[in-house]
């Protein structure tokens, strides 16, 4: 990384290339999943909707869903981190506009979510922790959360096979 390069700039490299991660998965868009960044920390965001919805009578988070968010969150967190080192660098500038530009995404092997309590109508949020990350495998841990980081409605743990090349 260049230490005179403006701020902007790199804040600016930065956001494209998670803009770049996200809009390459169309799930994540459809679901409405955005990441708040700062620095190299990613807390992902679930906004509240209604189609979110499993059961209408409590109401609550659909398990489905749940599921989904943390292993996109898992997903992303893994490939950011993957990258993140070539991105400050300025070896690679990930563009959504550019689809040979984007890392290809791990590959999940498998995933076990623990539902904690039902997901209430509301946003969630959760982060993810890369356990280990070889050249080949990759294992990662997931909470989220909706009012109070301390109380999880669920967690997760996965396996991703990294790509190669």
């Amino acid at each position: 990384m260049d230490r005179n390069e403006p701020l902007h700039r790199i804040k600016s490299r930065r956001d494209a290339a998670l803009n770049a991660l996200v809009t390459g998965v169309p799930y994540m868009s459809w679901l409405g999943i955005r990441f708040d960044r700062r620095g190299d920390e990613l807390t992902a965001v679930l906004p509240f909707d209604e189609k979110l919805i499993g059961n209408p009578m409590l109401p609550a988070l659909h398990g489905g869903v749940t599921a989904a968010f943390l292993e996109m969150t898992a997903i992303v967190e893994l490939s950011w981190s993957a990258i993140w080192e070539d991105l400050e660098s300025g070896r690679i500038a990930p563009d959504a506009a550019v689809p040979d530009s984007l890392p290809r995404l791990p590959k999940t092997i498998d995933f076990t979510v623990d539902y904690l309590r039902s997901g209430l109508p509301r946003d969630a949020y959760a982060r993810a922790r890369v356990v280990r990350s070889g050249r080949r495998y990759a294992s990662v841990h997931v909470e989220g959360w909706q009012d109070n980081r301390a109380r999880m409605f669920a967690q997760a743990t996965a396996h991703f096979l990294m790509p190669q090349g």
